[in-house]
């Protein structure tokens, strides 16, 4: 369990990071507020950048600390710009890597529930990471990308997929 989530979580906060970059950059260059483009969505009833990395890191701090049996650690969602979201995506890249492959490994069977307001999701762990966490996370870092990609940010599959692909 561990190997099929915590390298991967941490390779795509670490890419998420990356596009972030790229994006705070383009605004520079192109002498706008940077902390505009974290409003920027993708389509006008989507949430914004900002929202988007913010679930993004909640899905796999959250994630990973349930297959764990852990507390996930929470996270205020007030990030108003860029160094903010750097530091919250380097929390949860340092969280995940505190977490041993001993801690997660067995956790396929582990029964993981979850509460939205009434509703409650109940999932065996091997169900959850692949049918929820996984998608979920997904989701939110390729919004990301492509709402950055839509405010003209210049971008490729390799700044979505990470640099070590191009060795």
């Amino acid at each position: 369990m561990y190997t099929a989530s915590v390298p991967g979580f941490i390779q795509g906060l670490q890419n998420l990071a990356h596009v972030l970059r790229k994006g705070e950059a383009h605004a520079q260059a192109h002498e706008y507020a940077p902390e505009a483009l974290l409003q920027a969505r993708l389509a006008p009833d989507m949430l914004p950048l900002v929202r988007q990395v913010q679930i993004a890191t909640d899905m796999v701090k959250n994630g990973a600390a349930r297959l764990a049996g852990l507390e996930p650690p929470p996270f205020a969602d007030d990030e108003t710009d860029f160094a903010q979201l750097y530091a919250r995506l380097d929390r949860a890249i340092a969280f995940l890597r505190s977490l041993s492959p001993e801690q997660l490994d067995g956790s396929e069977a582990r029964d993981i529930q979850l509460k939205f307001g009434p509703r409650t999701l109940e999932f065996k762990g091997w169900d959850y990471l692949m049918g929820f966490v996984h998608p979920n996370f997904y989701f939110h870092a390729s919004i990301a990308y492509a709402v950055l990609r839509k405010s003209g940010v210049r971008l490729g599959k390799l700044d979505y997929m990470g640099a070590d692909i191009e060795r």
